[in-house]
């Protein structure tokens, strides 16, 4: 308030600089003058004003004021018209003050004073006219008489010195305050008057403004000092707090210390004895000893050397250490110049084709020519084959098949849906998680040059924001090329040559042109019902008959019922509806066989007799002793086995034949009845065929004649 500042500065300037200083009530209220008593507490202190400080800065109108109390004063009235003011002057004489209202903060309201002079009435009366105030009358207030030697005052204010003492042990900002009021003259008289003992030791506590106000209206010495004494022993309590914490933080930061510089002196001396080296260089002899194991081309060495300087010169804690190192790593993982021996032996792989998958001739003929071709030049050149059928044909199973033929590594990956060019090309380095493409984690999972791939679903390949992956795989795809396969995070061309591609797919349509062109096309037609029979019997049903639990049962599926099931329930070109319906027949007998209580649960073979079996003739002695500690661990342990179900075994001596007249009894009614309508067609009926990549259906082609006119006649036909 610039009336205010202009008062205090005023009373400064005219030689009475006096104040009195009583609290607000209400701490967040930020008045400057005082207009109600009931705003304030009754009781103040009488103050003089050390000095005044201006800010520096011209936008800064505040006012700070250095006061030095004196003595306790209480408010009696407001001073109204400029007689009350004079008469209240004249009154007070040396004992009264007249009071200005001049100055509040935060948490007090300012009020000036005018010293008991004959000229206090003019001073105050041309402060007034200068600058709107309020004026009140106070009274010194004196403390109630007390006995200096009573024990309750003694003891109180040992404890108030006591604690004093113990707090400027914890609080450096305490010890300064005690000792800069020590050097003073004053402190003497202070450590032995129990009045001001209470009030300095409340001034130098942080106590709330309701305690201190507390302290300070008391005029009672005795409930003064435990009133002071309550709030110095809650500053304790936090010097001590704040002093554990202090402890603690620095406990910690001292041990962490000591553990490092402990690691350090460990890791200087397993150096100097030679017992381990470095972090990074143990790294990089790590790289180098796998470099020297592979056979890198020169581009590829000349980049290895490149990157492992690198990372000798880079901090293990930088940010490009790691991306370095998962580069070395991964350029270490490839195999390179490793290729698996492969197996030249056409018998062995017409075995080992005939034994997986029955029929596909054109697709067992073609493994042939290449493994001839193979055997005659004395090296195998990696292939691109595309295998076309549609679903259910086996065209995913062949190839595994034909990777167990050659003896080669095997690797599937799907691109059905693949929208992402990083999928086949990789990531580029500079990204955050970045890692080369499925071809570079083929070889890395295969580790050889010369493994086959399965590159699934090609012709659902997608296209989005990410790029074009069909256009990737042509350079992947290409003979011409892959022998320098680009991947964008390593960077180094890698020979895919070697490696013997194969793709499957239901149509053609849908594969672009020019990566079509790259492949060998070998088209996988539909299985006849003779080779769905034959698959059933050789393949299906023994699989679904293990599955089932009834392995070594006399259960079968005559030939009449496959017969059946093809031509009433599976017409479709493969064989994976076949399979599903033969599992749920051989579910069926297993139900039946349990709910007729024909299987009888196993005998239980004692340890020992299952390890005497297990055991060759020249190690009996082993393996009794073995059978004895089993039988010993099996009766301390208590009955395992019984925790776990028993199995049951069916009697030989009974049987189920499934027949045709029973499968509705286990897959439903016929799905197919006939596909003839007409013993002999009517006139306008031919028979058709309908075909797609699916599969087809004979169908009947009806002609309908209809009738048109002009409308005045009965029409012409």
């Amino acid at each position: 308030d610039p009336q205010v500042i202009g008062a205090l500065k005023e009373l400064v300037e005219r030689g009475e600089p006096y104040l009195a200083t009583f609290m607000l009530k209400n701490d967040e209220r930020d008045v400057d003058a005082i207009r109600d008593m009931d705003e304030v507490h009754e009781i103040g202190v009488f103050s003089r004003i050390m000095s005044i400080y201006v800010s520096p800065n011209p936008e800064d109108k505040h006012l700070t004021v250095a006061l030095y109390p004196w003595r306790r004063v209480r408010m009696k009235r407001i001073i109204g018209s400029d007689k009350d003011l004079e008469s209240t002057t004249a009154a007070s004489g040396l004992d009264q003050q007249a009071l200005i209202v001049s100055e509040s903060t935060e948490d007090s309201a300012v009020e000036e004073a005018v010293s008991p002079v004959a000229n206090a009435a003019s001073v105050l009366k041309a402060i007034k006219l200068d600058y709107n105030f309020t004026a009140l009358e106070v009274e010194n207030v004196e403390d109630e008489p007390y006995d200096a030697k009573d024990p309750t005052i003694s003891a109180t204010m040992s404890e108030i010195v006591s604690v004093l003492r113990e707090i400027t042990t914890m609080n450096p900002m305490f010890r300064e305050q005690i000792h800069h009021f020590a050097s003073a003259q004053v402190s003497k008289a202070v450590f032995e008057n129990p009045s001001k003992l209470a009030d300095f030791a409340a001034a130098l506590s942080g106590g709330s403004s309701e305690e201190l106000q507390d302290i300070l209206s008391d005029l009672n010495v005795a409930t003064r000092l435990e009133k002071a004494l309550v709030v110095l022993k809650k500053e304790l309590m936090n010097a001590q707090l704040q002093n554990k914490i202090s402890k603690d933080v620095e406990a910690k930061i001292s041990k962490r210390q000591r553990d490092f510089y402990l690691m350090e002196q460990l890791k200087g001396i397993k150096r100097e004895l030679g017992l381990e080296s470095d972090g990074k260089d143990k790294l990089i002899e790590q790289f180098k000893a796998k470099a020297e194991s592979l056979m890198m081309p020169a581009e590829v060495k000349r980049v290895f050397d490149e990157e492992v300087g690198k990372l000798a010169h880079l901090e293990p804690a930088a940010s490009e250490f790691n991306v370095t190192r998962n580069y070395l790593d991964w350029l270490t993982q490839i195999p390179w110049g490793k290729h698996s021996v492969e197996d030249y032996d056409l018998q062995r792989a017409k075995v080992v084709l005939d034994e997986d998958h029955y029929g596909l001739e054109d697709v067992k003929q073609r493994i042939l020519e290449f493994i001839a071709v193979g055997k005659l030049r004395g090296a195998v050149q990696g292939k691109i084959l595309c295998f076309v059928g549609p679903p259910g044909v086996g065209k995913t199973s062949i190839g595994k098949s034909i990777a167990r033929s050659l003896s080669r590594e095997f690797f599937r990956f799907s691109v059905g849906g693949l929208t992402d060019v990083a999928e086949i090309k990789g990531h580029r380095r500079t990204y955050v998680g970045a890692m080369p493409g499925k071809v570079v984690q083929a070889l890395k999972r295969v580790q050889t040059e010369n493994p086959l791939l399965l590159i699934d679903e090609i012709d659902k390949l997608g296209r989005g924001h990410q790029g074009d992956p069909a256009s990737a795989l042509l350079e992947l795809l290409d003979p011409e090329q892959n022998n320098a396969f680009l991947d964008h995070y390593m960077d180094v061309p890698v020979d895919l040559s070697r490696v013997l591609f194969v793709c499957t797919a239901n149509v053609t349509d849908t594969i672009p042109g020019p990566l079509l062109d790259r492949m060998e096309v070998i088209r996988l037609s539909g299985y006849l019902a003779d080779e769905k029979r034959a698959i059933a019997q050789k393949y299906l049903a023994p699989q679904a008959k293990e599955t089932a639990g009834l392995e070594g049962a006399a259960v079968s599926l005559q030939d009449e019922a496959v017969d059946a099931l093809v031509r009433n329930y599976c017409r479709e070109s493969g064989v994976r509806n076949l399979k599903k319906h033969i599992e749920k027949i051989f579910r069926k007998a297993a139900l039946k066989i349990v709910e007729t209580g024909v299987a009888v649960e196993a005998p239980a073979s004692t340890p020992t007799q299952t390890a005497s079996e297990a055991a060759p003739e020249t190690d009996a002695a082993e393996s009794s002793a073995v059978a004895s500690d089993t039988s010993s661990a099996a009766t301390a342990d208590g009955p395992a086995s019984a925790k776990l179900p028993s199995r049951m075994v069916i009697p030989d001596s009974y049987s189920l034949d499934i027949t045709a007249g029973l499968l509705k009894d286990y897959v439903g009614p016929p799905v197919f009845e006939s596909d003839r309508l007409y013993e002999h067609t009517p006139a306008g009926v031919v028979m058709g065929l309908a075909w797609t990549s699916l599969g087809g259906s004979a169908l009947y082609i009806e002609s309908v004649v209809e009738a048109t006119g002009n409308g005045n006649s009965e029409g012409e036909q």
